[in-house]
């Protein structure tokens, strides 16, 4: 066992003695390699924050420009210590293809991760309802997504979810429209109705003027006349605006003598008289 070890440190002496030259290059490939390497995404950070760019967008590329040009020396380091890097390259290839396949998942989720960054149907603060879920958009990483939910619950979504469905971006636009129905009865009169909604409209600040509001009869239905309102407001008063509106109108009916009916159903009892 001795010899054996004695020998094997004869031969890595005497391959270290005829390949020095080219360790020590191969040294100095890998310090400088790295450097760049550590150069160039830093420069690349430095041109995307000039543009604006997402942040998460940012540090995925940084990323990439890293690990890339350090697989580039890491092969320039193992060609120049002698190391077959074409048989370096097949094995790393069959690596990878095996990798691929037993995280097909997880890739999935990555290449969904980089086109959700890329695309940006939404961003940090969108509300949105994704995969048949609706919150605040907390983080967007490579693999997943997380949301909050209106009551503060953590909603965490595989990123492949998302972009197999459809997304719906609720605060993407700076503008709502607000939809809303209101029903009077048969026997009140619609265009004092129609009027007094109006003058509801009209005195909110909340609601704008641009895009026009409208105010229409809808629907003879079977108890009401249905008049749908449906205002404007800012994306960030949406809420506020609807409460209130609902509300006025509500209390201005009810001053202005107009019903608003609800289903009614009358119910007949026959029986034997004793």
């Amino acid at each position: 066992m001795q010899e054996l070890i004695l020998q094997y440190k004869d031969q890595a002496i005497l391959w270290a003695a005829r390949n020095g030259t080219n360790i020590i290059i191969a040294l100095i490939l890998l310090i400088v390699g790295h450097w760049l390497a550590k150069r160039f995404a830093h420069i690349l950070q430095a041109a995307m924050q000039r543009k604006s760019m997402d942040l998460l967008l940012i540090n995925f590329l940084k990323g990439v420009a890293y690990y890339a040009t350090m697989a580039a020396v890491f092969i320039a380091v193992a060609a120049q210590v002698g190391i077959d890097t074409t048989s370096f390259l097949a094995i790393l290839g069959s690596v990878g293809l095996a990798v691929g396949l037993a995280m097909k998942d997880n890739l999935s989720n990555f290449s969904s991760g980089v086109m959700l960054i890329l695309f940006r149907p939404f961003t940090f603060g969108d509300f949105v309802q994704v995969a048949g879920v609706a919150g605040s958009v907390v983080t967007i990483n490579l693999f997943h997504t997380e949301l909050k939910s209106p009551d503060n619950q953590r909603i965490i979504i595989p990123n492949s979810l998302i972009m197999g469905q459809v997304i719906t971006n609720v605060t993407g636009n700076d503008t709502r429209r607000i939809d809303m129905v209101f029903g009077i009865g048969y026997g009140d009169d619609i265009a004092k109705a129609r009027q007094v909604i109006i003058d509801v409209l009209e005195a909110d600040p909340g609601i704008l003027k641009t895009p026009a509001y409208t105010v229409a009869v809808s629907e003879l239905a079977d108890s009401s006349v249905n008049f749908v309102v449906r205002p404007w407001s800012k994306t960030a008063d949406y809420w506020d605006v609807r409460f209130r509106v609902t509300e006025a109108i509500k209390l201005a009916l009810d001053a202005n003598g107009i019903s608003i009916p609800f289903p009614q159903r009358d119910v007949h009892v026959i029986g034997s008289a004793e």
